[in-house]
């Protein structure tokens, strides 16, 4: 049984789940067209491509069309002034920002949140976009893959939530704690502060995160019987007292019958691989949906251009064949089921657990150990205990295992020796060195 401090009701019919990341692209710009009161997005980042682009010029008409419509989008400090890896003369996102604001009559405001002070050590990756009482849940960002522009997309999850409780306690999150604080600048308005202000500010700010928490629902937002379905909010940084690990943690051991795990890189935290061999060693049917290392963002099958950086799908891919390798007897009983994701050059973005048909768990974290520790996450928990909305996720599941290859032992899996010779070589340097160890920590 999952014990949580403060839940609001909301309707099974108030929960809808967008097909496709062209889908929810669609469904994004009707919400911000219609939008009468208020806009606040969360993203890791608002991309300078033609999906971002396209985003924010929606926005920028609807403060035109409805000028008292408070639009605040919220996004990674560091990651906001630096172009893609690689591009090392750009100045990133921010110039996008900056010549947009100039350009219109009307302002919205692009918060920079600095999570940590480099963005290798924690970004800003709470997710969630509120247009008026709508809560929109993915995991996306908003660029040309993950809102499907062209052929190419990065496959996530899609929930719309139409609850003004949901959507009033992400908003007052996202007030109390960058703009009230003073510690999340423009990005779009302005010079920045000077390095010394913003070092002080990011301390201050990492202090505040790592006690920060969504406020409790008050008795009027609990809801009816007519909204049997139980939502909870959580939030977590850091390592000591992550809210949203614990919740992660307590859904996993409270597993009885079935576990559902998405996650788009495996490499999961110590504490939750221990949880996760309890379960199966009790008898849970675990299905772990998993990218292939080609549905990884950094896979380069090119040789002649390949970069280090681009050993990151191979690191996991050993440390699923490891995983595997060790709990075979689980997949040989059927207890544990492993289903590889890969779609033509596509990729593969979606997390968040399903356990014993009734929790849901909506995150944005990839239950790995930067998620565990380093940045700032969030997540939903809809208690389903009747079973509300079971034929809406099982339309999901089948939609994200479609594309699935289902493994039933760890040799199925690309062995080392079958690799090209540059990772091949790479990965044997860094067992080597121990280097591997340090980098597990931060992907």
């Amino acid at each position: 049984m999952v014990t949580v401090n403060s839940t609001a009701g909301i309707a099974a019919s108030d929960i809808d789940i967008a097909h496709s990341a062209a889908d929810f692209k669609q469904l994004l710009l009707a919400e911000i067209s219609q939008a009468k009161s208020r806009i606040y997005i969360s993203a890791l980042y608002i991309q300078d491509d033609a999906a971002g682009r396209e985003v924010l010029a929606a926005l920028y008409q609807a403060k035109q069309k409805t000028p008292t419509v408070d639009i605040c989008l919220f996004v990674d400090f560091h990651r906001a002034q630096r172009g893609l890896i690689g591009d090392k003369a750009s100045g990133g996102n921010r110039d996008l920002y900056l010549a947009l604001e100039q350009q219109h009559q009307v302002s919205i405001n692009i918060y920079g949140v600095p999570v940590k002070r480099k963005e290798l050590l924690g970004v800003l990756h709470l997710k969630g976009m509120v247009i008026d009482n709508v809560l929109l849940y993915s995991g996306a960002s908003i660029n040309d893959i993950y809102l499907q522009q062209a052929e190419r997309y990065r496959l996530d999850r899609y929930y719309r939530l139409n609850n003004q409780a949901l959507a009033d306690n992400f908003c007052q999150y996202l007030q109390r704690y960058f703009i009230d604080s003073n510690l999340a600048p423009l990005l779009n308005q302005g010079e920045l502060p000077d390095n010394k202000v913003v070092k002080r500010n990011i301390l201050r700010l990492t202090r505040l995160l790592k006690s920060s928490k969504y406020r409790p629902f008050s008795a009027s937002e609990i809801g009816t019987e007519s909204t049997n379905i139980q939502a909870s909010m959580f939030v977590g940084c850091g390592r000591r007292g992550n809210q949203l690990n614990r919740v992660i943690r307590d859904l996993v051991r409270s597993s009885r019958n079935t576990l559902v795990i998405f996650t788009p890189y495996f490499n999961l935290p110590k504490p939750l691989l221990r949880d996760l061999d309890a379960a199966l060693k009790r008898g849970v049917k675990v299905t772990l949906t998993v990218g292939d290392k080609k549905a990884n963002d950094f896979y380069n099958a090119d040789e002649a251009t390949f970069s280090t950086v681009e050993i990151v799908p191979y690191i996991y891919e050993r440390l699923l064949a490891s995983f595997l390798a060790k709990r075979q007897k689980y997949l040989d009983n059927g207890t544990l089921s492993l289903r590889l994701w890969q779609h033509d050059n596509n990729s593969f973005h979606l997390k968040g657990l399903v356990v014993d048909e009734r929790y849901h768990l909506l995150t944005g974290s990839n239950l790995n150990p930067r998620a565990w520790a380093l940045d700032l996450e969030n997540g939903i928990l809809l208690d389903d205990e009747n079973g509300e909305i079971a034929n809406k996720f099982a339309e999901e599941f089948k939609r994200i295992t479609q594309n699935t290859k289902v493994i039933r032992q760890a040799s199925e899996i690309e062995s080392v020796q079958n690799y090209p010779e540059k990772p091949r070589k790479l990965l044997k340097r860094l067992r080597m060195t121990q280097v591997d160890r340090l980098l597990k920590r931060f992907l």
